[in-house]
């Protein structure tokens, strides 16, 4: 489990999110919304130890990961970032493969059991046509999984996703969320991740951290804290909130902007 406890965080003397503590069950999808500039980037990067904590602890089954080694965290904690392109052209199972480094020796090549676990998660992930293939020649959707192939190649215990459906399709947005949310559970894999959009959290996630402005931070279930009243204040924009069934029986509320003719 993942517990982020009275955590501070920003950069240099600037405070950028204060005092917030939430934690992180195994299978769980936790969303983090809010409107740009409130903090979600930095408190992805003081999570990650790219910023170093200004105040409260970060734990991991109950460590303080400030005292673990940068090759014992990467072990644990795997990271998604937005879709990019690499300079050179790797072969798709190649870029998967190097999920694999924290677990491999400073001098050492990646094994036959790495290649086999790099395999493992392109199958899961339904992307095994893609090992030959070419990173930088495949589609956006197609790259962003392929990252979130290399990040369960690190079989970690948790997975933290900037904005993994940015600059992506709706087709592929909803295919990237599903594998995601499917991994989560069938791995007992814990997952973090950002978006911009209330819908992903409220179709998705099983709980959720907003950041609003002026530190303003709620925590709990989407469908209880994502309100037309946080919508307003956050966005500035007037939505509505509609419940409704989908054609598999499930019941979902969706985010409605309010268009005026």
């Amino acid at each position: 489990m993942l517990e982020i406890r009275n955590a501070s965080c920003g950069y240099g003397a600037k405070t950028v999110v204060k005092d917030i503590s939430f934690s992180l069950a195994p299978g769980e999808l936790l969303c983090l919304l809010g409107p740009n500039g409130v903090g979600k980037t930095t408190l992805f990067k003081t999570i990650l130890g790219s910023l170093k904590l200004q105040a409260g602890t970060i734990l991991l089954h109950g460590e303080d990961v400030s005292k673990w080694s940068r090759r014992r965290f990467a072990r644990k904690v795997g990271y998604v970032p937005q879709a990019h392109t690499p300079p050179f052209p790797f072969r798709v199972i190649d870029v998967v493969t190097m999920g694999r480094t924290a677990h491999i020796g400073v001098f050492s090549s990646p094994s036959a059991h790495d290649v086999a676990i790099a395999e493992q998660a392109l199958q899961n992930l339904g992307i095994s046509y893609l090992r030959e293939s070419i990173y930088t020649e495949i589609s956006g959707g197609e790259r962003q999984l392929v990252l979130i192939a290399r990040a369960l190649a690190q079989q970690p215990d948790i997975l933290i996703m900037d904005e993994p459906t940015s600059n992506l399709d709706f087709g592929n947005q909803i295919k990237v969320l599903d594998h995601v949310r499917e991994v989560a559970k069938k791995d007992r894999i814990s997952v973090i991740l950002t978006t911009h959009y209330p819908n992903h959290a409220l179709m998705y996630a099983s709980n959720t951290v907003l950041l609003g402005r002026n530190n303003k931070v709620t925590i709990g279930p989407p469908e209880e804290v994502i309100t037309e009243k946080y919508l307003k204040d956050a966005y500035q924009v007037e939505a509505q909130l509609h419940g409704i069934e989908n054609r598999r029986g499930r019941k979902v509320t969706l985010c409605v902007p309010v268009v005026y003719a």
